[in-house]
């Protein structure tokens, strides 16, 4: 009888049960180089693309050592063993899936918790006892302040997608939240480069680290073609946005500005294509809404912003369409990561108006893109070889857009600290800890080209005894 490669690494055979019902059986890479290290207990400083595995790498350590060696006691209101941090509301969403099967095969509790909705059931979760917390930087701290949330106890803590995180501004939230968890406690960060800070979160707070990098973080998904196509004028390129979201596969749009993805998934659903938009204006509800659609096959396109470039984790995308192309190439990197995921194949089309020429050709070049630029229009053949085939038309109803994306569907206030800080901006007034809320590029419409506009102390007893929780 053959043995199940993650029972050979190392993990609970309950979980092996929980993966195999998952549909997984057979570890990814960086799940083989990190598991022997994480289980262990030590620090692991993680570089995986976005779709290489990394949630189930750290999701499996966290909640084996946390039912196992770590365990002990009865849950305690607020004040759980273990923390994942993400930058985003979907992302933690997304780990918080991942991670759940596993949890409750070991009898552990999992929550997320993040700003843009009443914290009154976060709380009461809290309140009740879980072990594991998977969350966004401001509302931890908005709940650490009120005296809600404590981190006295954690033992093992992740940041994922840190170079992310750098990117919106938290990193002085993460090194407040970081600084009030013991210094004992086990670290894992995964970060796809270590620039804008994030060396400094490693050196500060990883001890003897090992890292673990399974390809090179500026290197393009071995498994994506990319295509740039030349169009002659603003209504050519909305003629060819409209063709190329018109297949039976998921694709997903990519937009500067939250105004024009908006109105470009509108006009899409109204010429009988049903789209949702996911952008920093629609409140949370209407954003779980979206994307619940978009995961579910329901809805076939996505128009997102550059908030989406990394919180959203939908496998089987079949295009990446940069209607907008983004300002540097980073976030060519991160957007075109949504396709090609796990291993499957895509594509990732890059729209391009002669005015944007020489621009898309420098950003190419730094993302380490060879690609030769085609003159097409909606019509010509290898425009349609992308589309495949092409889906039924769909009567748009009253209800449809609303539903899917209106901007004030489910539309809340928030008394989180990111919300305040947003609401101060907005007022001229200040904001508070250094952090930033995300800013989202705007997409355009079908076509319409944009406006560019204290160090860690070391302990030679680091692990050598359990705290009691």
């Amino acid at each position: 009888m053959s043995h199940n490669p993650f029972s050979e690494l190392g993990v609970p055979s309950n979980m092996v049960s929980a993966l195999t019902r998952m549909g997984i059986d057979t570890p990814f890479p960086i799940q083989i180089d990190t598991l022997p290290d994480t289980l262990a207990g030590k620090d692991v400083l993680g570089r995986g693309k976005t779709g290489s595995g990394k949630t189930l790498a750290f999701s499996i350590p966290m909640v084996a050592r946390l039912s196992g060696e770590l365990a002990g006691g009865s849950r305690r209101a607020g004040h759980p063993v273990g923390l994942v941090l993400a930058p985003t509301r979907e992302l933690a969403t997304q780990i918080t899936n991942v991670m759940r099967p596993l949890a409750e095969a070991m009898n552990l509790r999992v929550t997320t918790i993040f700003g843009g909705v009443s914290q009154t059931r976060q709380v009461q979760a809290l309140r009740e006892g879980v072990e594991i917390v998977v969350a966004t930087p401001g509302r931890i701290e908005d709940l650490m302040g009120q005296g809600l949330l404590h981190l006295d106890a954690i033992e093992i803590t992740v940041l994922d997608e840190a170079d992310h995180m750098a990117d919106l501004g938290f990193l002085p939230v993460v090194t407040k939240i970081m600084n009030a968890t013991p210094s004992g406690g086990q670290r894992l960060l995964f970060s796809a480069t270590l620039d804008n800070g994030v060396n400094k979160l490693v050196q500060r707070f990883l001890e003897n680290e090992v890292m673990h990098a399974v390809d090179d973080a500026h290197s393009p998904v071995a498994q994506m073609t990319h295509h740039v196509f030349e169009v002659s004028s603003v209504e050519a390129k909305k003629d060819l946005v409209a063709k190329l979201a018109s297949g039976t596969g998921r694709r997903i749009l990519f937009m500067r500005t939250k105004h024009h993805a908006k109105k470009l998934a509108k006009a899409l659903t109204e010429a009988g294509i049903p789209a949702v938009d996911l952008h920093g204006n629609l409140s949370q509800p209407a954003r779980d809404r979206n994307l619940a659609a978009f995961s579910d096959g329901s809805v076939k396109v996505l128009v997102a912003t550059d908030v989406a470039a990394r919180g959203v984790h939908v496998d089987n995308v079949d295009l990446v369409i940069h209607v907008d192309p983004p300002m540097e190439h980073k976030a060519y990197l991160h957007r075109s990561g949504r396709t090609a995921r796990a291993g499957a194949q895509g594509d990732v089309i890059t729209v391009c108006l002669p005015t944007q020429k020489k621009d898309l050709g420098d950003l190419l070049r730094k993302a380490g893109i060879t690609v030769t630029p085609l003159g097409v229009t909606a019509a010509s053949p290898e425009v349609l070889k992308l589309v495949g085939d092409i889906a039924p038309y769909v009567k748009p109803t009253p209800q449809e857009h609303k539903h899917h994306g209106g901007q004030n569907a489910g539309r809340g206030t928030s008394t989180g600290a990111n919300a305040r800080r947003k609401r101060a901006r907005r007022s001229g007034g200040p904001q508070s800890s250094g952090e930033r809320a995300t800013q989202s590029g705007r997409p355009q419409p079908s076509g319409q080209s944009s406006r560019t506009g204290g160090g860690r102390p070391a302990s030679s007893s680091r692990r050598s005894h359990q705290r009691s929780r």
